[in-house]
């Protein structure tokens, strides 16, 4: 007994009917929001502006803004639940106003990129051209939530996220890029992307509606009930192919882009080459490597075309490539080194002539020097001139610079072994053995 009480607790958490809506107020709020003229209309019309706007500008803030405030969700509800309730009349009355509805898209959309000055496609709109499955599974279970809010008590916030989750405006702004560009390929996928949407979340309705056992408008005969079966059989089956083919087709290139990366990691380096750039076509199923370094050989590449196959790769889907791209960067790097080589001799060249243009001016300041030295030891020498000059000889075509220092002075007392010193010591100071000292009375 224990146990089927917590059996029934259990089970009460998962029971929507606590919470359901009278039906009539269901039914009335259904009713209301399939209807496009008036407010409805124009803000589906702003809503589809912003949404151009936002997918012309790549921003997705703005495009998240358009789905908040569309109204586009109305009608797709209305199909389900009047499926569900088989009440062909709002069944004719929503799906009119949903073909109205998405007319009134199109054309707006079709307009504003046909006057827009820009007309690149971005991620935003290329993200709306090739549905998957895993759209299905958003269209569905943001289908299924919409309904539960709508025929629940308390709607919170649920609808606006749907609107979010499920994206019915971008799709549609993306085909009318399409029709504006003469891109179809761009009508089709983004329209094919739309038609999913509306279909799943028209489907969730269908179910859930009849799952919560929202009593019937209209006394169906059984065989009515199953040709009407029958037909949304045929329509989910139609709807739903090609999206798993796309579906498939993009688990098929993510596997080959992840097998295509862990194999690149492994040969990066290869026998003293590194690799300079990779590209890897998920489409074509192609990779290409193009290495810099010492030259392969014919075995080389081979062992490395061969490498790919441990990664589930065929071996032909590789191509390396070397050469032209090593060369331009050797040619660059030689080029580099000359220059700086040059800006080097330049600048030594340069302080050569800096170090020569200060000699030249501290010249006459040398015999200044000299003199205040030299007066600290011999007091008798009163004056010191320096001078280079140039010694012609008539042994040497080329004349002999040579650097004389003169003193002036009382000589007398100073003996021959002193100027021997003096001699010295000044080219000692000079550093330059060559300097002649010549002593004036």
């Amino acid at each position: 007994m224990q146990l089927k009480r917590l059996l029934v607790s259990f089970l009460q958490i998962f029971n929507l009917k606590n919470e359901l809506e009278e039906f009539e107020l269901i039914h009335t709020s259904i009713e209301r929001d399939v209807v496009f003229k008036g407010t409805n209309l124009y803000i589906l019309i702003f809503a589809i502006f912003i949404a151009s706007l936002g997918l012309n500008m790549n921003s997705i803030a703005v495009i998240i803004g358009a789905m908040l405030i569309s109204p586009l969700m109305g009608p797709i509800n209305g199909i389900g639940y009047s499926i569900a309730t088989y009440d062909f009349a709002l069944l004719r009355k929503s799906l009119k106003n949903f073909g109205f509805a998405v007319l009134a898209s199109l054309v707006t959309s079709t307009v504003y990129f046909a006057i827009s000055p820009i007309s690149t496609a971005y991620s935003e709109l290329l993200n709306r051209t090739s549905p998957t499955i895993y759209d299905v599974l958003i269209a569905f279970f943001g289908g299924c939530a919409g309904i539960i809010a709508i025929t629940n008590k308390h709607k919170g916030n649920v609808i606006p996220g749907v609107a979010i989750a499920t994206a019915l405006m971008p799709p549609l702004c993306t085909a009318g890029y399409g029709l504006a560009t003469g891109q179809y390929q761009y009508f089709f996928g983004a329209f094919y992307l739309f038609t999913i949407n509306t279909v799943f979340i028209a489907l969730s309705s269908t179910i859930i509606t009849k799952l919560l056992k929202i009593p019937i408008q209209t006394i169906v005969e059984y065989a009515q009930r199953k040709k009407v079966a029958r037909l949304i059989t045929i329509i989910i089956l139609i709807t739903i192919g090609p999206s798993i083919y796309f579906g498939y087709s993009l688990v098929q290139k993510e596997k080959f882009t992840d097998s295509a990366t862990r194999y690149i990691r492994t040969v990066n380096v290869y026998n003293e080459n590194f690799l300079l750039r990779n590209e890897i076509d998920p489409i074509n199923k192609t990779i290409s490597l193009i290495y810099g370094g010492n030259s392969f050989s014919e075995k080389d590449i081979e062992l490395i075309r061969d490498r790919a196959r441990d990664f589930g790769i065929e071996k032909d889907s590789v191509k390396v490539k070397q050469g032209a791209l090593v060369k331009e960067m050797q040619e660059k790097a030689n080029s580099t080194t000359q220059l700086k080589n040059e800006v080097q001799r330049l600048k030594m060249l340069a302080l050569q002539k800096d170090m020569e243009i200060d000699s030249i001016r501290k010249l006459p300041m040398i015999g200044k020097q000299l003199l205040e030295e030299l007066r600290l030891l011999h007091p008798q020498i009163v004056s010191c001139s320096f001078a280079p000059s140039m010694r012609y000889t008539d042994t040497n075509e080329q004349p002999i610079v040579t650097r004389y220092v003169l003193l002036t002075g009382n000589f007398k007392q100073i003996s021959e072994l002193e100027k021997s010193k003096i001699q010295n010591w000044v080219r000692i100071r000079l550093r330059d053995t060559l300097i002649e000292t010549i002593y004036l009375p």
